[in-house]
């Protein structure tokens, strides 16, 4: 390749980008889709505080976090899962069904500890049905987790029935739901921003996370690269199980109730953060960043919209119609980008 073609050319390659030579520096920052969302956010929370009355208050955006903060959690692993060019829609009911064991092993009388283990455990068990099903068996992701959704979204709601265990010691509750000493910042955050860090430096600064690229990108190739394709998937999908039973101890303590019907819709607010913040559907591109930001930007419009009276169905709309834009989007943005990486390979380089 000539020098004029790699100077012209934005190539993508284990999720690295790589500009135009010459940009400034600030155009470099403005072009990329995590901060486009981020300033998204910003305007957001903007307008809310100009049109919601006592919207710009330390409680607001503290409760906006709390109340996302199973889903900013829960999309960390499945990230790495749809850019493999997988996905995982069960993550919610792997929460109803952790904390339904969860409540179940503390209303038994079994020590709280061993029956939050319990609870991980369970959706541990979640995520390594979906891997082997996806790995082994050879089924898609797509019907294998909307299979498991409704799997153990009906045993957790037949565990407990309509019956709620709440009776959970506040010494337990009252810290997972409380703010850092002196700010107005949920402890949750800690978790939040630490794994968020483990699972960044992993995807973005590891063999492992280029082996997901590359997964993405070309299963065969990869494979043929040398990485071991159905084993990275299977680690995925459990790393997704154990953090959604995690997720799912978490939010029992966090509501003091456990019951089957926790999380349930968490799946798509997952994904729509996920695809809203630049990480392709079809795997192999994006940024956990830009998936974090898609997470603030789903809460901010969430609390928004709670506060200024919109009911939760037409939340839900809003939601929805996040997810279906955030796709076209991507979509044409592909195509555009396939039909110029096509012109310009169509196109002989200068003294060539």
């Amino acid at each position: 390749m000539s020098a004029a073609t790699s100077a012209g050319t934005i190539a993508e390659t284990g999720g690295a980008r790589y500009l135009r030579h010459g940009r400034p520096l600030w155009r470099r920052g403005l072009l990329r889709t995590e901060a486009a969302i981020i300033l998204a956010v910003i305007l957001l929370l903007a307008i809310g505080t100009a049109v919601v009355p006592f919207f710009a208050q330390p409680y607001t955006y503290s409760t906006m976090i709390l109340n996302s903060a199973p889903v900013l959690l829960m999309l960390l692993p499945v990230t790495l899962i749809v850019i493999t060019g997988d996905i995982d829609l069960s993550v919610g009911s792997a929460l109803g069904f952790s904390s339904a064991i969860f409540g179940l092993g503390f209303q038994a009388g079994v020590p709280i500890a061993v029956a939050a283990v319990l609870g991980v455990v369970a959706g541990a068990v979640v995520g390594i049905l979906n891997g082997v099903l996806v790995t082994i068996v050879g089924l898609p992701s797509l019907a294998v987790t909307i299979g498991t959704l409704a799997l153990f979204r009906g045993i957790a709601v037949g565990l407990l029935g309509t019956t709620a265990v709440t009776d959970f010691p506040q010494e337990l509750t009252r810290p997972v739901s409380a703010n850092l000493p002196g700010l107005p910042v949920p402890v949750v955050t800690l978790a939040i921003v630490l794994l968020a860090i483990v699972f960044g430096i992993l995807l973005h600064f590891t063999p492992f996370g280029r082996g997901v690229f590359a997964i993405g990108l070309s299963p065969e190739a990869a494979a043929f690269s040398g990485v071991r394709v159905n084993r990275t998937r299977l680690i995925l999908f459990v790393m997704s199980g154990v953090v959604a039973g995690a997720t799912g101890v978490y939010y029992t303590l966090q509501y003091s109730n456990a019951i089957g019907t926790n999380g349930q819709g968490f799946e798509l607010q997952v994904v729509t953060a996920i695809v809203l913040g630049g990480v392709s559907i079809w795997g192999g591109r994006g940024t956990l960043l830009g998936a974090l930001a898609g997470g603030l930007l789903i809460a901010a419009l969430n609390k928004t919209l709670q506060l200024a009276g919109i009911g939760s169905d037409t939340i839900s709309i809003v939601t929805g119609a996040a997810l279906i834009f955030s796709v076209v989007v991507a979509s044409v943005a592909g195509f555009l980008s396939r039909r110029r990486r096509g012109k310009a390979a169509a196109t002989p380089a200068v003294g060539a």
